[in-house]
């Protein structure tokens, strides 16, 4: 084994061993494609390459999703502005809250947990796949916090599409499982789930 390769397994053996919180960059709110364009080269893919996401590309993601683009309002809209919905990351590195409000990735749980993120044989390999967390003491209702899903996974896909990456939204996934890994209080549960990465 020559130097490099062994120069390489060891960082990669210290990301995962020292895995801990992540403090985004400040997202970049200009430039990406017209939104038009975006809506026509909308679409699911189910085929992803392994290489990870860089930082700069997750900061760009995660506030387009539901970051706050005013003092006390988000991206997405919620019925009755309850703002009860949560995005949780399933990466390589370890499992991660997306602390909207501090703009910064919080560790729950290192390791690679990326295969129990759902039923499908990609998700295991894909950088990125995201969880998204109601709380129904915040809810107006169930009803609602699933519409209120489907406007934050809108706003991923028309991210992706104009940032060239690809992703799918996902309802098969084993809920217990996910739940369990995120030690969820039982007022809040995943919802629902999306992958994200470069398109293979």
């Amino acid at each position: 084994m020559n130097k490099l390769v062994i120069f390489l397994l060891f960082s990669l053996l210290t990301l995962s061993l020292f895995a801990q919180d992540i403090q985004l960059p400040t997202p970049n709110k200009k430039g990406g494609k017209p939104l038009m364009q975006a809506l026509s080269e909308r679409k699911s893919a189910r085929e992803f390459q392994e290489k990870e996401l860089p930082v700069e590309v997750l900061s760009n993601l995660l506030w387009a999703a539901n970051g706050f683009n005013r003092e006390d309002k988000r991206t997405a809209p919620t019925a009755n502005n309850k703002q009860e919905l949560e995005l949780y990351l399933v990466m390589k590195s370890g499992i991660y809250f997306y602390n909207a409000r501090e703009h910064r990735l919080a560790l729950v749980k290192k390791g690679d947990y990326r295969k129990s993120a759902g039923t499908q044989t990609y998700v295991a390999n894909t950088p990125v796949n995201i969880l998204f967390v109601s709380d129904s003491g915040k809810a107006s209702g169930k009803n609602y916090a699933y519409t209120d899903c489907g406007f934050v996974s809108q706003n991923i896909y028309l991210f992706c599409a104009s940032e060239g990456l690809a992703t799918v939204v996902r309802g098969s996934y084993d809920k217990k499982v996910l739940e369990e890994l995120l030690q969820l209080p039982a007022n809040q549960e995943v919802l629902l789930t999306q992958t994200v990465g470069y398109p293979k």
